[in-house]
């Protein structure tokens, strides 16, 4: 970093409307991610800490944001506010822990830096992905303005994850729906090494903000009193009149993007123009020249800012590293929930078909739980493509019940700031085809966030799905192995009406996330008597289908009932047919079990046949039951191509005729 030596300020401050205490504290909290930084570049090249990204130069930004804010209002800061942390007072000692991964940091070890949430603090840390945070803010900023809090919600971002479509998404989310927050990005003018006028091709970024009808302004980002200024100005605002506000706070990057990148790449002359624009000598030069704080002041504050890092430091060394366990890693996968599974309160049933039991779960969960909120394309009025929330609105109301801009990244990242705010979400992807656009939202937030820093993700994801309706290559698709591999999710996968209801029941019941599969094909072509109470099935447990002597069928979803069809047609034979339910965890109690009993197994699904879910579960049973099988583990699911739009490719691409074919093979080996 160019050092500069600063005696006169080249920032005007503008004091009107700040008392001294106030402009001495602001000093304070400057310094001390200051001081803290200096420190941590000094252990990074003595190797006690990994990795840092520098905020230096960028300080005034985050200090006067959290200053700014009410202490319970939530922040979703970036890489470079650690003066965030330090103005929310997150003890120096924990924070030193988390930076070395000690097992007393906010993620025990398991993530770096800055990328963990502090609820007590109010603060919820990024992920890698740099653009995912803004959309969690709208769903923070959703929930205090359901409860009629009076709270705004603030969101960090770089000029270049404006780029990002997250970034677009959560904006015009927060547009259309009157939110709360407050995104102010950082326009430190450098992503990693790409400059400013390589990222994009307008004047300013605040005037996107503009395009999404929110007011926008632009601001000097070195300025603490012009920061802290601004978003007092916009926070009294937003807190009576809810809506969203953008800021470009203008700064530079000092040092790298992280230390090991270095800024060779950056003009010298540059460095040496912002170095004079540095927001912590300016602002301490400006209170010595204004008499509102002496050098011994500013030199005995130094000192004693420096005892308390160097103390929470030599803590923070000596405290121990995780220790290596297997136990405690899974145990943290989930968050802790012990389901108990509610029976019905009467024995009255009425018939229901498919969708109907998906219907009659969502209204009874939105009567058992005042905080469900609904979320989809069309839902409202319309009540969906497939009329699922039908009559919705009028009982629950549109603020319960929410038609979503086509932003499926930003409302599955709602869902996950409703949750951390206490409510549940409910996300309906129009078709399952279309989670595709928000994929990193819940395989890398939602997934990963319990096992992170310990916060829940209280989502449910539905996902209308499968073929045998010629609706084509984009809303036919199986993607339930896309989510299979990915821990911290369950997956629930119903093949009947009364598992439709209580699996869905269950899954908004649970803290946890959960992909929640309904076949399109089953929605209107099965019906049977369900309860018409209230109730839930386990989620975990496999069920028999039917039972059999002669072989067994591992299988979910519409293939349940292409098997119990296929076997109707073979004489003299009998199967064990296991309807898994539940896909994430799946019963590996109830599939020994069923493999024990004849020795014979084919394990099918509609999904295409290479890396689909049957691969996983028959090479488990070739690990663990190997002694008890009679023949090869077989597999049948769909080709490997694309859905086919018509009927003919259609069929031929589903595994119904093979699905015949491995029976009989099987039977016959």
């Amino acid at each position: 970093m160019t050092k500069a030596n600063i005696q006169t300020p080249v920032i005007n401050y503008n004091k009107e409307g700040f008392d001294k205490s106030l402009l001495v504290e602001l000093y304070k909290r400057l310094l001390k991610p200051r001081m803290i930084e200096e420190k941590m570049l000094l252990l990074l090249r003595q190797g006690k800490i990994s990795k840092w990204f520098s905020g230096i130069g960028q300080e005034a930004i985050a200090v006067g944001v959290a200053s700014a804010l009410h202490p319970d209002e939530f922040i979703l800061p970036m890489h470079r506010n650690l003066g965030v942390f330090t103005t929310r007072q997150v003890p120096l000692e924990r924070l030193f822990e988390q930076f070395q991964g000690k097992a007393g940091g906010f993620t025990k070890g398991r993530d770096r830096s800055f990328h963990f949430g502090s609820i007590e603090h109010h603060i919820v840390g990024m992920i890698s992905h740099l653009g995912p945070q803004l959309a969690v803010a709208d769903g923070i900023a959703l929930a205090s303005k359901l409860a009629k809090e009076g709270k705004v919600t603030v969101a960090f971002t770089g000029e270049g994850a404006t780029s990002e479509g997250d970034f677009h998404e959560a904006l015009n989310v927060a547009a259309v729906w009157d939110l709360p927050v407050i995104f102010l990005i950082e326009n430190n003018g450098y992503g990693l090494s790409t400059p400013v006028n390589e990222q994009y091709r307008c004047e300013r970024l605040a005037d996107r903000g503009i395009g999404y009808g929110m007011e926008a302004v632009q601001i000097d980002g070195n300025n603490i009193l012009e920061v802290y200024r601004t978003i007092s100005h916009y926070a009294q605002e937003i807190r009576k009149n809810p809506r969203p506000v953008l800021i470009e706070a203008m700064t530079f990057r000092m040092r790298g993007h992280e230390e090991a990148s270095g800024t060779k790449y950056v003009p010298q002359a540059l460095m040496e123009e912002w170095a004079q624009r540095d927001p912590v000598l300016n602002y301490e030069a400006w209170l010595l020249e204004e008499s509102i704080l002496t050098k011994e002041e500013a030199e005995a504050l130094r000192k004693a800012i420096k005892k308390e890092i160097d103390s929470a430091w030599k803590k923070a060394e000596a405290a121990p590293y995780p220790e290596p366990s297997i136990e405690h890693e899974l145990a943290d996968v989930y968050a802790p929930f012990s389901q108990q599974v509610v029976q019905p309160k009467s024995s009255a049933k009425s018939r229901r078909r498919f969708v109907d039991a998906i219907s009659d779960a969502l209204r009874q969960s939105m009567e058992r739980y005042p905080n469900l909120i609904l979320m989809g394309q069309d839902i409202a009025e319309y009540g969906g493509v497939f009329k699922i929330t039908e009559g919705f609105v009028e009982q629950f109301g549109k603020e319960r019940v929410r038609n979503t801009p086509l932003c499926e990244s930003a409302i599955v990242g709602a869902g996950l700031g409703l949750s951390i705010k206490g409510y549940k979400a409910m996300v309906e992807m129009q078709f399952g085809d279309f989670v595709t656009c928000a994929f990193n939202q819940i395989v890398n937030n939602l997934a990963k966030l319990h096992y992170r820093w310990g916060q829940n993700a209280d989502v449910v994801v539905r996902m209308p799905t499968g073929a045998n309706t010629q609706a084509g290559p984009y809303h036919s698709q199986s993607t339930e192995a896309w989510f299979f591999h990915t821990p911290g999710l369950k997956i629930v996968y119903p093949s009947s009406p009364y598992d439709a209801k209580g699996l869905l029941n269950a899954a908004i019941e649970d803290p946890n996330p959960v992909m929640y599969f309904e076949h399109k094909y089953l929605y209107r072509s099965l019906a049977e008597d369900i309860p018409d109470d209230y109730y839930t099935v386990e989620i975990g447990k496999a069920r028999t289908v039917q039972s059999g002597n002669d072989l067994t069928i591992i299988t979910y979803g519409l293939c349940v009932h292409w098997a119990v069809e296929i076997m109707q047609q073979i004489e003299g034979v009998t199967a064990e047919i296991l309807d898994l339910r539940t896909l994430l965890p799946w019963d590996k109690e109830a599939v020994a079990a069923a493999v024990r009993k004849t020795g014979k197994v084919l394990v099918a699904h509609e999904d295409c046949l290479t890396g689909g879910i049957g691969a996983e579960i028959a090479a488990w049973i070739t690990e663990h039951c190997f002694e008890w099988l009679d023949a090869p583990v077989m597999r049948v699911g769909a080709l490997d191509t694309p859905v086919p739009f018509v009927k003919p490719l259609e069929q031929q691409f589903l595994p119904y005729s093979r699905m015949k074919e491995k029976i009989e093979e099987l039977i016959a080996y």
